[in-house]
């Protein structure tokens, strides 16, 4: 006997035989992985149609996707409107602006007038965040009859209306620190207690207390004229422009 040819092929075979074994235990691992695998995804599509099959949570479900598409639609219509920048309107315009929406807050401006400037840059910050609220402006020189019925006598003048009505006015910045470099913040806490400010569109569903909720507080000056502004004078800041507004100045 070949002593060293019988230890080769004693060695082959060994060889083969764990090379065999590692094969077999390899296979049953995979087998076993995939087995568990499979097992997660039945478990997971068991427990969908568990969900699935309750009915309260259907219509959770149907009526979350119902407001979600209510809110949609209104951001929409409000976009159109408008909403969500400063939008410049004419005196003809100025009607069907101010109750076209139910929360405006309207700019009387002097083209040449710095603080007039000063105030649309935070109105344009606010407008971006309160989409709800509608912003305009109206160059004051070229809307005579408005500014005589609402007696604007000094600007920057912000007039503020719910459902076409006037119930508040922000004149120059003696409410705002009386700086020019007030913050934005400033302006928003101001225009907060008056409702006009809504950060979340509303529904068809929501409760009449939200309404009251965003209602003009008491502090607020009511107006007693036909626009239901306050007409009572005010003391001047020593910044404010005050005029005809003529552009011949």
């Amino acid at each position: 006997m070949d002593v060293d040819k019988y230890k080769s092929t004693m060695n082959s075979l060994n060889y083969g035989t764990v090379m065999a074994k590692a094969a077999e235990d390899y296979q049953k691992e995979m087998m076993g992985k995939e087995a568990a695998a499979n097992q997660r995804k039945k478990d997971a599509h068991v427990c969908m149609d568990d969900l699935g099959n309750d009915p309260d949570l259907e219509q959770i479900h149907r009526d979350r996707m119902l407001q979600m598409k209510r809110e949609q639609e209104k951001r929409q219509e409000m976009g159109r409107k408008g909403h969500g920048s400063i939008t410049e309107v004419s005196e003809q315009d100025f009607l069907p602006e101010v109750t076209g929406s139910e929360l405006v807050a309207c700019h009387f401006y002097h083209n040449e007038f710095e603080r007039c400037r000063i105030l649309d840059k935070h109105l344009s910050v606010l407008a971006a965040k309160y989409f709800e609220t509608k912003f305009v402006k109206i160059h004051a020189p070229d809307a005579p009859f408005f500014v005589h019925k609402l007696q604007v006598q000094m600007l920057p003048c912000l007039v503020l209306f719910r459902n076409g009505i006037c119930f508040d006015r922000v004149v120059g910045f003696e409410e705002l620190h009386g700086k020019d470099d007030f913050k934005t913040t400033t302006l928003e806490e101001r225009l907060k207690v008056t409702g006009i400010l809504r950060k979340k569109l509303k529904t068809e569903d929501d409760s009449d207390d939200e309404d009251k909720e965003d209602a003009p507080q008491s502090n607020v000056r009511k107006g007693g004229n036909a626009f239901g502004l306050d007409s009572r004078p005010r003391q001047l800041d020593s910044e404010d422009e005050t005029s005809d507004f003529s552009d011949n100045e």
